[in-house]
């Protein structure tokens, strides 16, 4: 039973909570991203490369035999499209991460720029000193 009591704590703690939170948002972040490249960007990039979707694109190491109108044996091919679709993924959703976490650290800088600073360790002193000597008068 310690064992249980144990991960209960750390399971409770703020921070592991803050995790699971990240991690549920970062996963439907992923995609939308995900959708936004595959539904929004790639249609017109292919469209521009002549109507290639790039999830087609391949090259076939071993074509597909037939034999009797039965595939004996599938093809073999290195899909390089989906490799290129998977990357472009990537690079926006670090672009999109980046952005949002620049977004949050200019609020942070914001936020304490207008908080007054703290005073020092000798201003606390010599406030201190002048209440005494205002008592003393």
């Amino acid at each position: 039973m310690p064992i249980l009591k144990e991960f209960k704590e750390f399971a409770m703690r703020g921070n592991v909570m803050d995790m699971a939170v990240g991690v549920v948002i970062g996963g439907a972040f992923g995609t939308i991203v995900s959708s936004l490249v595959a539904d929004i960007i790639m249609p017109p990039v292919g469209m521009l490369i002549g109507g290639v979707h790039f999830s087609e694109l391949a090259i076939t190491l071993r074509p597909e035999k037939i034999v009797n109108d039965m595939v004996e044996q599938t093809a073999v091919t290195l899909n390089y499209g989906t490799f290129f679709q998977t990357i472009l993924d990537f690079i926006i959703i670090a672009f999109a991460i980046f952005f949002l976490i620049r977004g949050i650290n200019l609020l942070r800088k914001k936020k304490e720029a207008a908080a007054p600073p703290a005073p020092s360790k000798e201003e606390i002193l010599l406030t201190e000193i002048r209440d005494i000597l205002k008592e003393k008068k």
